[in-house]
């Protein structure tokens, strides 16, 4: 094997309506115990007649990959963590993260296994994330029941609206 078959392509086109799902990327795994979030998947199913969430990934390489997710509105994104940094790239729309809200063109960063979580502004949002690994876990961090059945009201109230809401409209915020 010559040493440029086993580089990294040094120039690469993607098409973005060729990325596959999350899911059919098979590139997350699911790690830890989280026992309520698992006793309260089929009241999630119940709950949502329309998915809030979708999740691609356009590009994939050793090392590196590159997901596009799109959150509907209000869509509560639980706490978690991934075991490889994350950079996060807001294209359209807005999430609320602690007290800060994050619009079009802002972003943050994420450290190896630190946890947060975020929750999609009124016209949702589509986000891309950059990783420093093309494989990765997730780690849910479990909470009460009674936190899981809140979370499952949210998205039962939301799921109606999900059904025909359209991706967020960029708009890039002014320079001073």
């Amino acid at each position: 094997m010559s040493k440029s078959d086993t580089q990294a392509p040094r120039f690469e086109i993607f098409r973005g309506a060729d990325a596959p799902s999350l899911e059919e990327c098979g590139c997350m795994t699911y790690e830890g115990e989280a026992p309520n979030l698992a006793a309260m998947q089929p009241k999630f199913a119940a709950a949502t007649q329309a998915r809030g969430e979708q999740a691609e990934v356009p590009y994939r390489r050793p090392n590196m990959s590159l997901a596009r997710l799109w959150f509907k509105s209000g869509f509560p994104l639980p706490l978690h963590s991934h075991d490889c940094d994350c950079l996060y790239y807001i294209v359209a729309g807005s999430v609320q993260i602690g007290s800060e809200t994050l619009g079009a063109g802002d972003g943050f960063f994420v450290g190896t296994d630190v946890p947060y979580t975020y929750t999609a502004g009124p016209e949702g949002v589509e986000i891309l994330e950059f990783r420093n690994a093309d494989t990765f876990n997730i780690k849910v961090k479990d909470k009460p029941m009674a936190a899981w059945e809140k979370t499952v009201e949210v998205m039962r109230e939301a799921s109606s609206r999900w059904a025909d809401e359209p991706p967020p409209v960029r708009k890039m915020p002014e320079k001073a």
